[in-house]
């Protein structure tokens, strides 16, 4: 398996409803377009609330795309968990490459922090994108920068 590239589709909650959320599934649908037989899918996102279904669980019921292998990773609640386990699966599978799908207005942020857990590791760092979003995404997003470091550093001491 060295040398795969990892599709990583981030989640985007639904509040708990247990549907799709039309972000997520954008995502989603992105990723499947552009997913090999030859690529690992990592879907990753949580469950908001105790005892519904993680975003992961979500996304896999809904994937279309090819896939070598689909990976739930159903613990990360941040951009920056996200990060820290897809770069742990990333290194497990020898990846020369993670592919991080996410929304335009989500991207610069998701891209530093999975450039940040994959330093010093050789795998390159790309990400892919649906359209759409709107200003109050992209403000939201600015404010949320602010906790990037904070969270690296919650996620890498979670890590172990």
């Amino acid at each position: 398996m060295s040398g795969q590239r990892v599709i990583a589709v981030l989640g985007y909650s639904d509040g708990g409803a247990g549907q799709l959320h039309p972000i997520c599934a954008a995502r989603l649908a992105c990723a499947a377009g552009i997913a090999t037989d030859d690529d690992v899918v990592v879907l990753s996102g949580w469950a908001r609330i105790p005892g519904t279904r993680s975003e992961a669980e979500l996304m896999r019921d809904n994937w279309g795309g090819a896939a070598a292998r689909v990976i739930l990773d159903e613990h990360a609640r941040t951009t920056a968990e996200n990060a820290t386990h897809v770069a742990r699966i990333a290194r497990d599978l020898g990846a020369r490459e993670v592919v991080v799908v996410t929304s335009r207005w989500h991207a610069s942020r998701a891209t530093a922090a999975f450039r940040w857990q994959a330093r010093r590791s050789g795998t390159h760092v790309a990400v892919a994108s649906p359209p759409g979003g709107t200003g109050r995404d992209r403000l939201r997003e600015l404010g949320l920068w602010l906790l990037l470091p904070a969270q690296l550093r919650a996620a890498r001491r979670a890590r172990g």
